[in-house]
């Protein structure tokens, strides 16, 4: 009997007792497991060989779980840390017990955000007990597990992955063995025959297609998956957003990243000692820590809006205002320090009315990462100068946008701001779990804000969240799935936006 190479020592690698893998099989023949499958297909369909199939669920650990595997999962880090620190016995400064836990960055608030939930101890005004009795974890168990390639209890893979540590898919498993025909085929001896899988143009010009064996193609035989590269979602989202806006009238906007106090918080009419321009909201920078070129007139200006207040009835926040905080430098909590640039004339000169403007640009929050807050994310900043504008032209603004991605349930809510009056926010239901999920904030500019700036007409603006509205047009349940360290691959890879 003639057979191709791969399929002639496949046909002597398969034993007639022994149900054999295609992976376990192409490891040893040195082929592609697609190879191979192909050659068994066309081997069973000789009657050489039987082909069985199963369907199995793969597990395997996510890059996160996979170091969490080795170094610990950090709610185990820090209960141990605080056992040795004696917080089974007193209460210890929580600070203490995440120095000695070596805990980092976002490590710190997922060991936090875990460690009452599996019962190891209390968190409360900034100090951290320990209950004692915790020796083991089934979740940090099944780590090493699904590292060993033991098996697990699938209530904690569900555990598991709902926390991105590991990753589930469906897979065939394909295995054969030799029929009697395979047997008596070999007993007889098969000889290899050179065959071509694929034609070349140098095979038509010399006429030789015309002598060589062609393999046959076999349609049921699997092929490699190759994920070509696209556009990722979140810059899809992105670009149809400026589409959008540039398509109502809009100019965008950019700026510095790393920007002063001043543009960022104090032009917006943000008291110095708000709590939102704390360090535990906002990123300092040592290098550079103060920006030298601010307009003089218009932190003068500045300065007596916080100070006095402005007009008449004006009376300012009677609370400290220094210009030394002012020049602290920070990165950008929001892009609406670009909007304070554009309409002081500092950006592109003196603005005026009519004019609209928006920015899609990221920034930077010191919050506790869950499924809609990420410490970097995308603002879609916006703002419309004109006279005599309401809250009813702002809010047909955002119906018009948003009816542009297939939102048309929006709701708002009214809102307090320190730089709008009124001001509100805004809200729509998630396609898939219909929650109710805030989208942005809005209002229209307090004199404080604008009259410093020298703006004399009405300004209305707004601070729409990218990542959120991405979730509403995709169907994305964590805003984790869309960037950062803990994406979810499959889904960029199969998601699209669709408007």
């Amino acid at each position: 009997m003639r057979l191709p190479s791969t399929q002639a020592a496949l046909l002597e690698a398969a034993s007639a007792t022994e149900e054999r893998t295609i992976e376990r099989l192409a490891e040893e023949l040195g082929e592609k497991p697609e190879t191979v499958t192909g050659a068994a297909f066309a081997l069973e369909e000789e009657g050489l060989l039987d082909v069985s199939e199963e369907e199995i669920e793969g597990v395997s650990l996510t890059e996160e779980g996979a170091e969490y595997a080795e170094k610990g999962l950090p709610e185990r880090r820090l209960y141990e840390a605080a056992l040795e620190l004696g917080a089974d016995e007193e209460p210890v400064p929580m600070g203490e017990a995440i120095g000695k836990s070596g805990l980092e960055g976002g490590e710190v608030d997922i060991a936090l955000s875990n460690y009452a939930r599996k019962g190891y101890g209390e968190i409360d005004s900034g100090e951290l007990s320990a209950a004692a009795g915790h020796d083991e974890d089934e979740e940090a168990d099944a780590l090493a597990l699904i590292d060993a390639e033991e098996p697990v209890a699938d209530a904690v893979l569900d555990s598991l992955e709902r926390r991105d540590l590991i990753g589930r898919r469906e897979s065939t498993v394909r295995s054969v063995t030799l029929t009697d025909e395979g047997v008596t085929a070999l007993m007889e001896g098969v000889e290899v025959s050179e065959t071509v899988g694929q034609i070349t143009p140098e095979m038509l010009t010399s006429g030789e297609w015309k002598d060589v064996e062609f393999a046959a193609y076999n349609v049921e035989a699997d092929a490699a998956e190759v994920t070509g590269g696209k556009k990722h979602v979140l810059r899809q989202t992105a670009d149809r957003v400026k589409d959008v806006l540039v398509g109502m009238g809009f100019e965008e906007m950019d700026g510095p990243h790393v920007d002063s106090e001043f543009w960022i918080n104090d032009a917006l009419f943000m008291p110095q000692d708000h709590p939102a321009r704390t360090h535990w909201d906002q990123f300092a920078l040592e290098t550079p820590d103060r920006m030298d070129d601010l307009p003089e007139d218009l932190v003068e200006r500045v300065r007596s809006a916080h100070l006095e207040g402005v007009g008449e009835d004006g009376e300012g926040y009677h609370s400290p205002w220094t210009e030394e905080v002012a020049r602290g430098m920070d990165l950008r909590g929001h892009t609406t320090s670009l909007s304070m640039r554009y309409l002081s004339g500092e950006a592109v000169g003196k603005l005026e009315p009519p004019q609209r403007y928006f920015s899609v640009e990221k920034v930077y929050r010191n919050d506790t990462l869950d499924p809609t807050h990420l410490l970097e994310f995308f603002q879609i900043e916006g703002w419309v100068m004109a006279e005599d504008l309401s809250v009813r032209d702002l809010k047909g603004t955002f119906t018009e946008f948003y009816e542009r991605f297939g939102i048309t349930d929006l709701q708002f809510k009214p809102h307090y701001n320190p730089y709008t009056e009124p001001s509100f926010e805004l809200f729509g239901h998630h396609p898939e779990t219909g929650e109710l999920i805030e989208i942005g904030n809005s209002g229209m500019f307090r004199p404080e804000v604008l009259e410093p700036l020298g703006v004399e007409c009405d300004v209305m603006a707004w601070g729409l969240a990218l990542e959120r509205l991405a979730m509403l047009i995709t169907g994305a349940e964590d805003i984790r799935d869309l960037h950062g360290t803990l994406a979810d691959i499959e889904f960029l890879r199969n998601a699209e936006v669709i408007y």
